[in-house]
């Protein structure tokens, strides 16, 4: 029986968290991650011929060196990028960038918005305004010179494309769900492998209990368990997913794996990011062999 420890039950402050592993940046990145994977997956990593899924990504991590990636993790910089392949018209609307939390000036804000770091913080450090004459600003700002200082120049995960960057604050618009059986917005996660996509990781019901359920590129269901529960129902094709799935090939063309997150709001396609490390590759599938299918798609060579 594997053995998995499940560190954020042990400490359950985040910020705890961030402090004992800032004091351990001092540990080499491929020492670092094979600890880490070993505690979170309960397996023993395989770097010298990885097969699996989630050891190519510590792969990734410690091997492959694109310059690009840096920009694309970047909340900000990454929309300059989705310029660049001709689809600045999926961008959500912008409506600040800052420095420094105390630049923000609530008053020009519109009534709803989202507010979060460039850096992304793994989908943590996010706040979502639905009526700023409501929000307390003195706190808002607070919890964002925290966040600021929570950028750390080594990735706890020791994942390079993210490390070194500088970290801001980015103010969008509030993107709404418009599926009446699932909370919150539908997220659609292609798995794209040099420009193409093998597989789509749909999220749904994200502000009550976070569900997911897998689907390969021609949207059958997979019946994969991963890191949350699975929807009960089997979510019907979306009516633009060709396009979609054609947005995230152009977007993932320059590299071995990404994933690229959209939204479909309105019958409009809305850019959400580029991720090129899911999970950080510590994460278990049920069944097992998944990992092993994801791999194989993943051809990486250092860089």
């Amino acid at each position: 029986m594997k053995y998995i420890m499940d560190y954020k039950k042990i400490f359950k402050s985040r910020s705890l968290r961030f402090k004992i592993l800032n004091l351990l940046n001092w540990v080499p990145d491929k020492t670092m991650i094979k600890i880490q994977y070993k505690m979170k997956t309960g397996r023993k990593l395989n770097l010298k011929n990885p097969q699996r899924f989630t050891e190519k990504l510590q792969y990734y991590k410690l091997y492959y060196r694109n310059p690009l990636m840096k920009q694309c993790v970047d909340k900000y910089e990454v929309r300059k990028y989705v310029e660049s392949k001709q689809l600045g018209n999926i961008l959500n609307e912008c409506y600040g960038i800052y420095d420094k939390p105390e630049q923000v000036d609530f008053n020009k804000l519109p009534k709803k918005f989202v507010i979060k770091t460039t850096s992304g913080g793994g989908g943590n450090n996010i706040i979502i305004c639905q009526d700023k004459n409501r929000i307390d600003k003195e706190e808002t700002i607070s919890k964002l010179k925290e966040w600021i200082k929570q950028n750390p120049k080594k990735s706890f995960g020791r994942e390079w494309a993210y490390e070194g960057n500088k970290n801001r604050i980015i103010v969008e618009k509030l993107l709404e769900g418009n599926d009446e059986k699932l909370s919150g917005i539908n997220d659609y996660k292609f798995l794209c492998y040099n420009g193409k996509v093998k597989y789509v990781v749909f999220d749904g019901d994200r502000y009550i209990k976070h569900k997911r359920s897998f689907y390969d590129e021609n949207w059958k269901y997979i019946d994969i368990q991963s890191d949350c529960d699975k929807l009960e129902d089997v979510i019907p094709k979306p009516k633009m997913f060709d396009e979609m799935k054609k947005i995230a090939e152009k977007l993932s063309e320059n590299f071995p794996f990404v994933r690229v997150d959209l939204y479909c709001v309105n019958k409009k396609i809305i850019f959400g990011e580029l991720t090129f490390y899911p999970w950080s590759g510590y994460v278990n599938f049920e069944p097992d062999e998944f990992d092993f299918e994801l791999g194989n798609h993943f051809k990486i060579e250092e860089q």
